[in-house]
């Protein structure tokens, strides 16, 4: 007999379940809210007033998110501070807080300068430079380094580049499968196989065209692997692609597209919801999961679902809303991921076996839009995020540092992201953060990461690839 927790999912995807606890969501504008409500007092863009400021400076009755939502909902009248909790939702209460956050944030990023050209940059652990590494690319996506020196670079757009002696060689290479690149679509991870050296299997991801039954293209992400022979792709086999008529054609949104090889070889990928947040929830379709597969493309047997009726066997996690981060901590070989969530709710999380991950049943962030999304953040049935950002960074590539140029990193986690144009340090202990640390930002949007042999840390940015080296290296 199933049990709920995984007859509801299955459920889910035939449709019988369309009901979230988030489905009745408030229309009100949370900025317009905080307008009616708190700007009187804590100023139009909470640089205080009458009342203190609410940038996240200094917080007289607590700064936590329940001591805040404690404060909208119950006030304190000794301090002037009305009770709002007959005006506004749970819901609201929530995007206020996000509200609140994202203001607190963007305001300590102003204050963040925009490192020059080979300047000198002071870290809390180390000092370092910044240098151009690779030039003349167009929107890097990923980054793999071949054991003879040579480096691989994917481009969004749908090419493979080939890195030898520093230099970019000129032409892509060719054989590449097919690429829809519109959108959020494109050519995404190049990840070698972990017995590269012996077998010389290469695995890529891509946004996938395929026409369906009535004759019309739809698009999934897809894994496959091939061989190099000078600049040609050749031996490619399809390692996995979702039953197209599981491809739903939604908009060009939240591929996924990572790949992660474990210490036991298998494969692990991610591929997003594709704008259908039900479908995270849904064990018959691929969408908004984490799956594992060995490296030709078979099921293990121990994967989570594979016995149950009508789920897809390869889902190893699910209930995510874009993972463009997957990668092993070499140090624990734990799966770690990150993913693009709502407004103020992209989420940094540890990956176990058929654990649902919440999207989109509860979240910390609200509608891009400006509307509040659930006041559920957690649950019992739900695993929890690590850490989230408010506000949103946009996370796209992640990277553990085991090098030896950068010491006090070492086993450090490195997240690269998209729209705060950050690179992020943060630094792990029995699977929480306890410390958080911004890089730089401002050179562009960053699609990678990397730790690379020479023991340097390399970042994509939208035109090159930029090298992190200590300030004393020549």
């Amino acid at each position: 007999m199933l049990c709920l927790r995984t007859l509801v999912p299955i459920l889910l995807g035939f449709g019988l379940l369309v009901s979230f606890s988030h489905a009745q969501q408030s229309s009100r504008d949370i900025r317009a809210l905080y307008t009616e409500l708190c700007a009187n007092c804590h100023g139009e863009n909470l640089e205080g007033g009458s009342a203190p400021a609410l940038l996240g400076e200094t917080w007289k009755h607590g700064g936590d998110d329940a001591s805040l939502a404690r404060s909208i909902r119950e006030g304190n009248l000794e301090a002037g501070m009305p009770a709002f909790g007959t005006a506004v939702s749970e819901k609201e209460i929530r995007g206020l807080i996000v509200y609140i956050r994202e203001k607190g944030g963007q305001a300590i990023d102003r204050r963040l300068p925009v490192p020059k050209p080979e300047a000198v940059i002071e870290s809390r652990l180390h000092a370092y430079r910044i240098e151009t590494a690779v030039s003349g690319l167009r929107e890097p996506w990923s980054i793999a380094f071949l054991p003879d020196g040579r480096v691989l670079i994917t481009e969004k757009r749908g090419t493979l580049r080939i890195v030898e002696k520093g230099v970019l060689r000129e032409e892509p290479v060719t054989g590449i499968p097919a690429v829809d690149s519109g959108g959020q679509a494109g050519l995404f991870d190049v990840v070698l196989h972990p017995d590269f050296t012996r077998n010389g299997w290469i695995y890529l991801a891509f946004s996938d065209p395929q026409q369906n039954a009535g004759g019309k293209t739809v698009c999934m992400t897809t894994i496959v692997r091939g061989r190099l022979s000078k600049n040609a792709w050749i031996d490619q086999e399809v390692v996995y692609r979702a039953p197209v008529e599981t491809f739903r054609n939604p908009g060009g949104v939240h591929y996924g597209g990572r790949i992660a090889f474990d210490r036991d070889g298998f494969l692990f990928f991610s591929i997003g919801e594709r704008g259908r947040q039900q479908d995270a929830q849904s064990l018959t379709v691929p969408n908004g999961k984490i799956h594992r597969i060995h490296d030709d493309g078979r099921i293990p047997a121990g994967n989570p679902f594979v016995d149950t009726p009508g789920a897809l066997p390869s889902i190893w996690s699910y209930g995510h809303r874009n993972p463009q981060g997957l990668r092993i901590n070499p140090a624990t070989g734990e799966l770690w991921e990150h993913e693009h969530g709502p407004r103020g709710g992209d989420e940094l999380n540890r990956i176990q076996r058929g654990l649902n991950y919440g999207w989109p049943l509860a979240s910390y962030g609200m509608n891009y839009n400006g509307t509040p999304l659930t006041e559920v953040t957690t649950r019992p049935d739900i695993e929890p995020p690590v850490t989230y950002w408010v506000p949103s960074i946009a996370p796209c590539g992640m990277a553990f540092y085991g090098g030896d140029r950068f010491p006090k990193w070492k086993n450090h986690l490195f997240v690269a992201s998209l729209a705060a144009q950050k690179l992020v340090r943060l630094e792990l202990r029995d699977h929480q953060v306890v410390e958080q640390e911004t890089l730089f930002k401002g050179l562009g949007r960053l699609r990678d990461v990397a730790a690379g042999p020479d023991g340097f840390l390399y970042v994509l940015l939208p035109d090159r690839v930029a090298r992190l080296v200590p300030a004393t290296s020549q």
